[in-house]
């Protein structure tokens, strides 16, 4: 009886260990499974396996090794304390090698009397390594794709520090678990991969549609523009609103005419009309764009700090204050620039972005296109109706010499018969007349073959704008309109006499036919500012029609009055430029006047400027080639003119 409630309870307290054993295994399943569902982040995933594994099996070391397949090597993750290190080791070698290309658990209870186990380890970390149980890990399909790999069992309550049947059992279950796992964060990191690889195609093929988008509507509205003006609002405005500027710019060489900036402000929502500035070569961020043919960008809104440096001249010019731009060159032949676009003052805080850059270059690419046509077609109107204008007055005023040598004569007798003072004086005027006729021959011819010649003298303002003033009133008697000089500088300045005669002709003329038959105040008013002699001229007319309002100084640019040829005020703009002086315009339906600056800096002598074509090219003679017979003549007509002080 006694015999038989021993064995009772033996079984007893056998049962109850594989209960326990159970409980035990279960809650290990639990709480890995916990752990391994509590993240996707393989890296984190492999430390939950291997310290959850370790504590489980009551182990000294758990090292996790994956399976590279392509190149057969197996890489680890050891936890040795609380820090995570990486092994490698090929397919075969070693305990886990060999369970990795077998795919079948092995338990071990003396390691270093196993072949198959390397001491390479212990040697090199001085580890010693006595049990180890290695088990597959299968995916589910069957796929080994990793070995899981504990040493050295902790002794047990038995004493045994050998690992059990159980713990073999146990950790093929976990390793299943794992592997399971493992291939669920790989495949969601594959998904997100592909996701993220979907969204950056998508958002670049937003980006192409809207560039696409974006270049179509800029080649209508540039395929729509009639002017320089028209074309620089089209591009600016394009480019602003695709790259976030509040004001832009197109800079121009015009050749001959110069290089000109037509500039639009945008900053209110609003684009304002273009502005035509005149500007010098190689001035401000879009000068330099354009002489190093490179990019350039200015994120720094202190000037002083800017690189490139910003030119207050030139925001001042252009009425902003320029705080960051982006400016490319617009390419013209043989990679030569032809002008530069440019952005002002970014929308956004941080300035222009790379993304901006990027597409301000792709901007300009399609505006350099229609820049050179536009300039290539002006050329080739100017230069055909040059030729054309140029021939024409040359035969015309060759035909000219005969009638005026024998007007010229009958003056010279005239000047010699009776009331020999009256006829004097009117012979005298009469010939200052033919004087001026014979340089306003030769300012046409000059124009029409491309050259420029002053003859700079020393003049009393008084007397000069004096004999002005009564041509003037001669010309207007008769009509309603009144003239007021207002002679604010009675000294003397130098410029060429003729030509300064011939530009106010022009304007004056102009400005008594733009006040018509209703007639008007036309006011000629001169002054000094500095070293400059200023010379306005001012009238009440109708002002200047707003479609050629941007290229007056153009040559054949009129209003559509009868007769006019469209050379007045770009002949003015010529003698104006040969005087290296400046020349503005302020017209409004209450009239429009014109302010001429003539530095004071120029030596007196008669002076030859070469006129150079877009290839820098002269078109005019030599200096050195200027005929004797031409010197003569300005002198002669200078003397007839007798306004000069010759001391």
């Amino acid at each position: 009886m006694i015999h038989r409630h021993a064995e009772l309870e033996a079984k007893l307290a056998e049962l109850d260990g594989l209960l326990m054993r159970s409980e035990r295994t279960v809650k290990a399943l639990r709480d890995v499974g916990l752990a391994l569902g509590s993240t996707l982040d393989l890296d984190q995933l492999l430390e939950l396996i291997l310290r959850k594994i370790a504590e489980l099996l009551e182990a000294d070391r758990a090292t996790l090794y994956l399976l590279d397949e392509q190149r057969q090597r197996l890489l680890s993750r050891i936890i040795i304390g609380d820090e995570a290190k990486s092994i490698e080791l090929p397919v075969g070698s070693g305990i886990a090698g060999h369970v990795a290309k077998f795919g079948q658990t092995v338990r071990i209870k003396d390691a270093y009397r196993d072949r198959r186990f390397s001491r390479h380890w212990d040697e090199m970390s001085g580890y010693r390594t006595r049990s180890i149980l290695a088990a597959p890990m299968k995916n589910h399909v069957g796929r080994t794709i990793g070995v899981i790999q504990v040493l050295n069992k902790q002794s047990s309550a038995a004493g045994s520090d050998e690992f059990s049947q159980h713990d073999e059992e146990l950790l093929t279950a976990l390793a299943t678990q794992a592997a399971v796992s493992i291939d669920n964060s790989r495949l969601f990191l594959s998904v997100i991969q592909k996701n993220m690889q979907l969204v950056e195609t998508k958002e670049q093929l937003e980006h192409r549609v809207a560039d696409l988008k974006l270049l179509f509507e800029l080649e209508s509205s540039m395929a729509r523009a009639a002017s320089f003006e028209e074309l620089a609002r089209a591009v600016v405005v394009e480019a602003a609103r695709a790259c976030g500027a509040q004001a832009g710019g197109v800079m121009v060489d015009e050749g001959e005419e110069g290089v000109f900036v037509y500039f639009l402000d945008i900053a209110k929502g609003k684009p304002t009309e273009v502005r035509r500035v005149g500007v010098r070569r190689g001035e401000g961020i879009l000068g330099l764009t354009m002489r190093t043919n490179e990019a350039q960008h200015i994120a720094a809104s202190d000037s002083r700090s800017a690189s490139p440096p910003i030119s207050s001249r030139f925001g001042w010019q252009l009425g902003i204050e320029v705080r960051s731009a982006i400016a490319m060159p617009l390419e013209g032949p043989e990679e030569t620039p032809i002008g530069a676009l440019a952005l002002f003052n970014a929308s956004r805080p941080g300035g222009f972005s790379q993304d901006a850059r990027a597409l301000l270059r792709l901007i300009s690419a399609n505006a350099s296109t229609a820049v050179r046509l536009f300039l290539s077609r002006s050329e080739r109107e100017r230069g055909r109706r040059l030729s054309s204008l140029g021939r024409l007055f040359s035969g015309v005023m060759h035909d000219l010499k005969t009638p005026l040598a024998v007007i010229h004569g009958y003056v010279q007798v005239m000047a010699g018969t009776q009331d020999e003072k009256t006829r004097g004086e009117h012979a005298k005027l009469i010939l200052k007349q033919f004087a001026t006729i014979e340089s306003m021959q030769r300012e046409v011819l000059e124009f029409a073959r491309g050259e420029r010649s002053l003859l700079i003298r020393r003049l009393f303002l008084e007397k000069f704008f004096g004999e002005l003033e009564q041509q003037i009133r001669h010309e207007i008697q008769g009509t309603k309109v009144g003239f007021t000089l207002e002679l604010l500088d009675r000294g003397a300045a130098r410029f060429d006499e003729v030509k300064i005669q011939r530009l106010l002709g022009n304007l004056v003329r102009n400005a008594i036919e733009a006040m018509g038959d209703r007639g008007g105040q036309l006011v000629l008013r001169v002054e000094r500012a500095g070293d400059d002699l200023v010379i306005s001229v001012a009238d009440t007319g109708q002002g200047i029609p707003d479609e050629i309002r941007g290229r007056i100084f153009g040559s054949f640019v009129t209003s559509g009055k009868r007769g006019g040829t469209g050379l007045g005020l770009s002949i003015v703009k010529k003698i104006v430029d040969e005087h290296h002086g400046t020349i503005t315009v302020d017209s409004s339906q209450a009239g429009t006047k014109f302010v001429i600056r003539l530095p004071q800096t120029e030596p007196e002598g008669l002076v030859t400027q070469p006129v150079t074509d877009d290839d820098g090219r002269s078109l005019v003679l030599d200096k050195a080639k200027v005929s004797k017979k031409k010197v003569a003549s300005e002198k002669r007509g200078a003397a007839a003119a007798s306004g000069a002080d010759d001391r």
